[in-house]
């Protein structure tokens, strides 16, 4: 049940977003507004912790394949480095360090939705890496890509590191990859990395941390919404739940209510009723295998000509063509 008056406008896409995720059932908010200056600090946080094995399995392919990658990135004419979500850029820096020993000739052009996360990874270049040619590229994924469709003067290798396509649904990591596929010519790579299916209880862990840092990293976008529309989310009457389903390969994340209660969202003129146990839905991690992403390749135009695995087989990255 809830009481609402509509706003005659939003003023920002943020709020629109919070205003239709609020007022459906299920109720469900975007992932992509955990990442205020808060939230960054947070997942910063999540990407170290021993259950969050991504990071860290990630980061070991990387560093042990390295000169494959690098061999399978350059070109005769250089390429421009393309990553989208670049973050704090640890295990992007991998390659580009190669790349600079190998005097690759090549562009960084990291892409981030967060201009703070942009800004603290062109001061940590600039002091680590500094022989590196970056172009910070602020926005969103599609609207970045679309102002690189039609740059063809030489090779464009996009990563997509981090299991990110883990956090879009079927649909829309089918719908994102022919948008990759679409800025593509026959010479570009697409470079993904994807969680693989694996002990449901290693998946639940990566994603319910004993010291409460995942908790705190969900819950922070009630903090945000209380800072930036004004409401008045008490963050103690939610509860963080994880979810893993084994045979979808599919981990969701809720805020559930632990009372009834109304929130008021000033900014938005709303009332939001929860009725005891009522969830919001606010992330989803789908865990891949072979099949699954050969079969997203099929359906997005592309096609994979290699992976790369680490000894456990927890994570893959893989390469792809534009079939």
């Amino acid at each position: 049940m809830m009481n609402k008056i509509k706003p005659p406008e939003f003023d920002t896409q943020f709020a629109a977003d919070i205003f239709h995720g609020l007022t459906t059932y299920p109720k469900s908010l975007s992932s992509k507004y955990f990442y205020d200056k808060r939230g960054d600090e947070l997942f910063q946080q999540i990407m170290h912790l021993p259950e969050y094995y991504l990071t860290g399995k990630e980061f070991s392919i990387l560093q042990e394949y390295k000169e494959q990658i690098g061999l399978a990135f350059t070109s005769d004419k250089g390429f421009d480095l393309i990553e989208l979500g670049a973050g704090d850029g640890k295990k992007t820096k991998i390659l580009l360090r190669h790349f600079l020993e190998e005097k690759f000739s090549f562009r960084y052009l990291p892409v981030d939705i967060s201009d703070n996360v942009l800004l603290q990874l062109s001061a940590s270049l600039k002091e680590e890496l500094p022989g590196i040619a970056v172009e910070p590229q602020q926005g969103m994924y599609r609207e970045v890509l679309d102002r690189l469709t039609d740059y063809k003067e030489r090779k464009k290798v996009i990563l997509f590191l981090g299991s990110n396509i883990g956090n879009l649904s079927q649909e829309e990591a089918v719908s994102f990859l022919k948008k990759i596929s679409s800025s593509m010519s026959s010479e570009d790579l697409f470079f993904m990395g994807a969680d693989q299916k694996k002990n449901p209880q290693k998946v639940l862990d990566a994603y319910n941390d004993k010291t409460g840092v995942t908790a705190a990293f969900n819950k922070n976008l009630l903090t945000r919404i209380n800072r930036e529309l004004d409401a008045n989310f008490d963050l103690d009457a939610f509860l963080h739940w994880p979810v893993y389903d084994p045979e979808t390969g599919m981990a969701k994340s809720f805020l559930v209510s632990k009372k009834a209660q109304t929130v008021q969202i000033n900014s938005l003129n709303l009332e939001v009723e929860f009725a005891a146990w009522e969830s919001i839905h606010t992330e989803i991690s789908q865990k891949y295998d072979d099949t699954s992403i050969a079969w997203l390749a099929e359906e997005s135009g592309l096609k994979m000509i290699r992976s790369f695995s680490d000894s456990e087989n927890n994570f893959k990255n893989y390469i792809f063509q534009k079939s």
